[in-house]
C-alpha cells in the first residue's frame, strides 16, 4: 500500500537549525526540493517571537495565498493566537495592496478610492488607448499587455522601456512603446492599478517619499521571503527599499526550481543575493524528506548534465532506496494515455494506491485531452488543475461589477460592465453619449446613467434601460447600507437582473455549458456566505473583500479534497507532491518545449533570455516534475504523435537521454513502429546528436 504524506518531523537537522537560529543580517537559505523549508520558515518566525521580537514587526511573504495561509496556521500552532497577533503573512501583491490602501492620500487618489483591473480589464484599456492612434486592429493586444507586464516586472517605466527598444526593428516593441504610456495614463485617470502596479507603485512611492518609506521600514524590522527564486526585479527592489536600513532579510528558495522566467522572474536574484545584500550568511538544506533514493538519483543526474550557473547542492535521500524509476516508450500518444490509465487503474483496484495518490504531469495543457478520454472510458475519476478559475469567469465578474458600482460609483469600468450586462438596450453608441455627458458636467458615468433623461441624443430604448438599471443600483445601495446580509443581497441581485435566464439564453441549446456558468454563480454566492461567517461585511469590508477576490491565486479554488487522479501541467504541480507520478510527453518539442529553441515573435521583452537559458529552464521544470514523486515515478514518451491527421515521428527528449541507463528500468511496450516513422532508440540518439551538435546542450 502506498503510504500517505510524510509524517511531520519535529526535530530539526543541523542545517535547518542554523537557519532557524540566525539572528541579525541577511540570510540565504538554499532549500532543495522536499527539504522541509516551510517548517524552517515557520519555526524561524516562532523563534523570533519567543526571543522577544513583536509579531507585528515581522513580515513574511510568498507567492500564493494558500502558502501564506499554511504558513500562518503553522505559526499560530507554535505560539498561539495571542503570540502571533499582528504578524503579517501574505503575498507580495497583497502586501502592495495594503501599502497602496494605507497610503492613498500620499498617492493623491481622490477620495482614497482605487480599482484593481484584471487581465481582461487591462486589455480593454489598451484597446481604447490605441484606438485613436492605430488604424490596424490586427495586433495581438495580449502580446502587448504581456510585454508591458514584463517591463513592469523588470521595473521599467514607459520612458525606460521606449529607450530600451529604440533601436529594435520588432513591430511589437514599437507598438508596446506606443501603448505603454497611454495605458498608464488611462489607468491613472480611472484611478486604477493593474496587478503589476501593486508591487511597482509602492516602491515608486517609497522612492519619492522618505517619510512614507521610513514608516514602513520601522513597522517591519524582520522580513522573510519564501520561494525567492520566483522574485522579479520589482519585487527585489521592494525588498531593498524595505530592508536597506536594518538588513534583516531572510530569503528561502532553490535556484534549481526557478521555472517562471516567462512571467518575469529573475533567477539572478537568488544566484547573486550575497552581492545584492552584503554580509549574507548562506545555509544549504540538502536532506530530502520526500522522495526515495531512486527518484533523487534521477533528479540529481538531470541537474548534473546541465550547463546553467547554479548554487552547488545535491539532494540527500532519507526515505530509503525505493523502486527504480521506469522509462516507458510507447507507439503513440493514444498508447501513452492508455498505459497511464491502465497503470493508474491497476494501482487503485489492487489497493496499492488511492486515486488522490496519483498525478499525471505534462508540459502543455494540450496534452491532457487523450489522457482525459482514456480515464473517462476506464471509469477512473480525475480532476484537472489549471485553466480559468471561478473568480475569473465572465458571469462572476459581471455580478461583482454590480457590487463594486454600488460601493464605488467612481469605478467607471465596473459601471460600464454592469450597465451593459445583461443587455438592456445600451450599446457602444449609448455608452459614448453617456460618457460625453459625464465629461461635460464633470460627473461620473453612473451620474449620467441615473439622469439619462437629460442626456442628449440617447435612444428611448437606452433611456428605458438606464431607468431599469438605476432602480437596481439604488435598491442595491440601500440593501448594502443596512438591509440583509451581503450574501442575501447578492442572491437578490442575481434574481433582479435575471442573470440565470440570460445565461441560458446565451448558451442556446448547450445546457451543459449554461449549467457550468450558473454553477460558477452558485459558487460565488457560497463564497460570500462563507466570508460573512468569518467577517462582518459592511461597505468597507465588502470593498476589501472585492479587492481580495481580484488577488485570488490559481491554487485557491474552494472545494473539498476529492479522491481523484490529478492531471496538471508541470508548472501547476509546483508545491505539490504525490506518492505516484507519471511524467508524459518526454520528447523534443514537448520537453524541452519547441518555444525554448525557437525565437518568439510577439511576447518577449527587450533583453529576453537566450535559447540556452530557456533550455536550462526547461531542465529545471522537468526537475520540479520529477521531485513531485515520493515513491514511484514513470517517465513516458511516444515514438509518434498525431498532428494534422498524420502520425508524426517524435525524438526522445535530450533530458531523458542524459539520465544514466543504470538509474532507469527501460521498457518499450509496443512493437516496432511502422516504416513511415522510422524511429528506433539508436535513431533517436542520432537525431539528438544532430540537434545538440557534438554533445553541446545549448539548444
Amino acid at each position: 500500500m502506498i503510504h500517505g504524506p510524510t509524517v511531520a518531523r519535529f526535530r530539526l537537522n543541523k542545517a535547518q537549525q542554523a537557519a532557524v537560529d540566525h539572528n541579525l543580517g541577511p540570510l540565504l537559505v538554499l532549500a532543495g526540493a522536499g527539504s522541509g523549508k516551510t517548517g524552517v520558515v515557520t519555526q524561524r518566525i516562532t523563534r523570533l517571537v519567543k526571543r522577544g521580537v513583536p509579531a507585528a514587526a515581522i513580515l513574511a511573504m510568498t507567492f500564493t495565498n494558500r502558502a501564506a495561509a499554511e504558513m500562518r496556521e503553522r505559526v499560530i500552532r507554535g505560539i498561539g493566537h495571542r503570540g502571533s497577533k499582528g504578524l503579517r503573512v501574505c503575498t507580495f501583491h497583497r502586501f502592495g495592496l495594503e501599502v497602496l490602501s494605507r497610503e492613498a492620500r500620499a498617492l493623491g487618489l481622490r477620495g482614497g478610492r482605487f480599482a484593481i483591473y484584471d487581465r481582461s480589464d487591462c486589455l480593454g484599456v489598451i484597446r481604447s488607448a490605441l484606438r485613436s492612434v492605430v488604424s490596424d486592429h490586427s495586433y495581438d493586444l495580449g502580446a502587448i499587455l504581456n510585454r508591458i507586464s514584463l517591463a513592469k516586472n523588470a521595473f521599467l517605466d514607459a520612458d525606460l522601456y521606449s529607450a530600451k527598444v529604440a533601436q529594435s526593428e520588432d513591430e511589437y516593441d514599437e507598438m508596446t512603446a506606443l501603448a505603454f504610456p497611454r495605458y498608464q495614463t488611462a489607468l491613472r485617470n480611472l484611478q486604477a492599478f493593474d496587478f503589476d502596479d501593486l508591487v511597482c507603485e509602492p516602491v515608486r512611492l517609497w522612492r519619492r517619499s522618505e517619510e512614507v518609506r521610513d514608516r514602513w521600514r520601522m513597522r517591519f524590522r524582520y522580513v522573510i521571503v519564501d520561494e525567492y527564486q520566483d522574485t522579479n526585479a520589482a519585487q527585489e527592489e521592494m525588498l531593498r527599499q524595505l530592508c536597506a536600513e536594518h538588513g534583516n532579510l531572510c530569503v528561502v528558495g532553490d535556484d534549481d526550481q526557478a521555472i517562471y522566467a516567462w512571467r518575469g522572474a529573475d533567477v539572478g536574484n537568488i544566484l547573486d543575493f550575497d552581492k545584492h545584500f552584503p554580509g549574507t550568511k548562506t545555509v544549504r538544506l540538502e536532506r530530502n524528506y520526500r522522495s526515495t533514493a531512486a527518484i533523487l538519483d534521477v533528479a540529481n543526474a538531470l541537474l548534473a548534465a546541465g550547463s546553467a550557473r547554479r548554487h552547488e547542492k545535491k539532494l540527500i535521500p532519507t526515505q530509503g532506496a525505493g523502486e527504480t524509476v521506469q522509462s516507458i516508450t510507447l507507439r503513440d500518444g493514444t498508447a501513452e494515455a492508455r498505459f497511464v490509465t491502465e497503470e493508474a487503474h491497476r494501482l487503485i483496484s489492487s489497493g496499492a494506491a488511492r486515486a488522490r495518490d496519483i498525478a499525471v504531469l505534462y508540459r502543455s495543457n494540450l496534452q491532457a485531452g487523450e489522457i482525459e478520454s482514456e480515464l473517462k472510458a476506464r471509469g477512473v475519476a480525475y480532476q484537472l488543475f489549471g485553466g480559468t478559475q471561478t473568480f475569473e469567469r465572465k458571469e462572476v465578474k459581471d455580478v461583482l461589477a454590480y457590487l463594486t458600482t454600488a460601493i464605488d460609483p467612481y469605478d467607471e469600468l465596473a459601471v460600464r460592465r454592469s450597465l451593459t450586462y445583461p443587455p438592456r438596450g445600451i450599446g457602444e453608441v449609448g455608452l459614448g453619449k453617456l460618457a460625453s455627458h459625464a465629461t461635460l458636467r464633470d460627473g461620473t458615468l453612473l451620474d449620467s446613467a441615473l439622469g439619462a433623461h437629460a442626456v442628449a441624443g440617447l435612444s428611448e430604448a437606452a433611456r428605458r434601460g438606464c431607468r431599469h438599471y438605476g432602480r437596481i443600483i439604488t435598491e442595491l445601495q440601500q440593501r448594502l447600507d443596512g438591509g440583509p446580509s451581503v450574501a442575501e443581497t447578492t442572491q437578490w441581485l442575481v434574481g433582479a437582473i435575471e442573470l440565470k435566464p440570460a445565461i441560458f439564453a446565451e448558451s442556446g441549446r448547450n445546457n451543459k455549458a449554461a449549467g457550468r456558468r450558473w454553477g460558477n454563480i452558485r459558487h460565488l454566492l457560497r463564497a460570500i456566505a462563507r466570508r460573512e461567517e468569518k467577517v462582518h461585511l459592511d461597505r468597507d469590508g465588502l470593498a476589501k473583500y472585492l479587492r481580495m477576490l481580484m488577488l485570488r491565486e490559481n491554487d485557491e479554488e474552494d472545494g473539498e479534497v476529492t479522491d481523484r487522479v490529478t492531471l496538471t501541467t508541470m508548472h501547476g504541480a509546483k508545491g505539490l507532491e504525490f506518492p505516484c507520478v507519471f511524467v508524459v510527453g518526454l520528447e523534443e518539442g514537448l520537453m524541452p518545449h519547441a518555444r525554448s529553441v525557437e525565437e518568439r515573435a510577439t511576447d518577449v521583452a527587450p533583453g529576453a533570455t537566450p535559447a540556452v537559458d530557456e533550455i536550462e529552464q526547461e531542465r529545471r521544470l522537468l526537475y520540479v516534475a520529477i521531485t513531485r514523486a515520493r515513491q514511484q515515478l514513470w517517465l513516458c514518451r511516444a515514438k509518434g504523435r498525431s498532428a494534422r491527421g498524420k502520425l508524426m515521428k517524435r525524438v526522445a527528449s535530450r533530458f531523458l537521454l542524459q539520465i544514466p541507463k543504470e538509474l532507469l528500468v527501460e521498457r518499450d511496450l509496443e512493437e516496432p513502429p511502422p516504416a513511415e516513422l522510422g524511429v528506433t532508440e539508436r535513431g533517436a540518439r542520432d537525431v539528438l546528436a544532430a540537434i545538440l551538435g557534438a554533445g553541446n546542450d545549448s539548444g
